[in-house]
């Protein structure tokens, strides 16, 4: 591929300066730059994700606790079962009032 010399600059300028009009250069060259700061981010930000995916493999394979040591954190199924239900029967009981007194009585 040849050197690219200033009289050839000069020439890829003028060509450019007649396709895009004086005006719209700036903004052209404005949004070329932040397109490019954007994929350069985009780039990086992948190739740190893959790097922290490999890391949090690699540790999950060396430390990993015996399962008996963990303590259940959540309630048991049969505990959360029981407080929806008391929580049911209280709303029921909330309701009930007003909807008999929304029927329509009967002189």
């Amino acid at each position: 591929m040849p050197n690219l010399g200033p009289m050839e600059w000069i020439l890829i300028l003028l060509v450019l300066i007649l396709l895009f009009g004086a005006k719209k250069l700036p903004d052209t060259a404005k949004a070329l730059g932040q397109s490019l700061r954007l994929f350069k981010k985009e780039t990086s930000k992948m190739s740190d994700e893959d790097e922290a995916k490999a890391t949090v493999r690699a540790e999950a394979e060396t430390v990993a606790p015996p399962p008996a040591q963990i303590p259940p954190t959540t309630p048991s199924v049969e505990e959360r079962l029981r407080a929806l239900e008391e929580e049911n029967r209280k709303l029921r009981e909330a309701q009930q009032p007003v909807s008999s007194q929304n029927e329509p009585r009967s002189n």
